[in-house]
């Protein structure tokens, strides 16, 4: 008796659609719930570059004391208030520091005598320096205004604690023709802000410009959701404005003993005009 064979039937391994569509769900969310934390990852890193620029250029503000037994000015220029125009000499302190933070060729194209904006300082003036730049800043390298190029810069020093024209009498470390000493730095350099993040706007000047490009005061944060159109709307020539950055929260600051730190847009107003004067005297106040 001859037996047959039951048939079987052969199943392909294979997503249904149903399942399919579940997977990609998944993946969605896994997506979703990790993007936050890698971004939040880089920017983490790139506030620690930041940190390292801010190191870097105190280091240099140091060495030229060093070497010269002043600190620098915070805009080398005849006369004052300093106005926010290419008027003038306008040498800024990042000028005279340039051989202290590697770019001593940089230092010797630009004739400090002849002023920023001389036609011969052009080249130079437009060179964009990694140093001066906040990896967070999401604008150009370089800026053009009336066709001029500028170098861009995300760093400025402190001339005061309040909002006043860059003059000879500020409080702060850089300001106009100053020549302190550390000495002169009474509330001592752990409690003095010298240099600090800036949100620089359209009309900026570059690195180059002792005016508001690099200086700026205590006055309170900039608001980073103003960037890029409305900065400079309202603002006048004599204005400086305060500091800022593109980090979320606050912004780096280096202070004159040489250490950085992270000041938070939280940080009590009075505290921080504290921090912008050199030789007010006051116990700081307490956050």
């Amino acid at each position: 008796m001859t037996f047959l064979k039951p048939f079987r039937t052969r199943m392909r391994a294979a997503f249904t659609l149903v399942e399919l569509l579940v997977v990609i769900a998944i993946i969605g969310v896994l997506v979703g719930l990790l993007l936050p934390a890698v971004q939040a990852a880089r920017e983490a890193a790139r506030r620690v570059s930041c940190s390292n620029n801010m190191t870097q250029l105190g280091l240099g503000i140091h060495h030229f004391e060093f070497s010269m037994e002043h600190l620098p000015s915070g805009v080398i220029n005849p006369d004052g208030p300093i106005r926010h125009e290419e008027i003038g000499k306008h040498v800024s302190w990042v000028v005279q520091i340039l051989p202290f933070i590697e770019q001593q060729s940089v230092a010797n194209h630009f004739d400090i005598d002849a002023g920023t904006y001389a036609p011969e300082n052009a080249d130079a003036r437009a060179v964009s320096i990694p140093t001066m730049l906040c990896p967070s800043f999401p604008g150009e390298r370089v800026l053009t205004a009336d066709g001029d190029r500028a170098g861009t810069n995300n760093y400025a020093g402190c001339h005061h604690d309040r909002e006043a024209p860059i003059d000879s009498d500020n409080n702060g470390v850089l300001f106009l023709n100053s020549r302190l000493r550390y000495s002169e730095i009474l509330d001592g350099g752990s409690q003095t802000i010298m240099i600090g993040e800036l949100i620089p706007g359209p009309g900026s000047l570059g690195w180059a410009s002792g005016t508001r490009a690099t200086l700026r005061n205590t006055s309170g944060f900039i608001d980073r959701q103003a960037w890029p159109n409305d900065l400079d709307a309202e603002t006048g020539s004599l204005d400086v404005g305060g500091f800022g950055s593109f980090h979320p929260g606050g912004a780096q600051f280096g202070f004159a003993d040489g250490s950085t730190r992270f000041l938070t847009h939280s940080i009590d107003e009075v505290l921080f005009r504290q921090l912008g004067n050199r030789a007010d005297g006051e116990l700081l106040k307490e956050e």
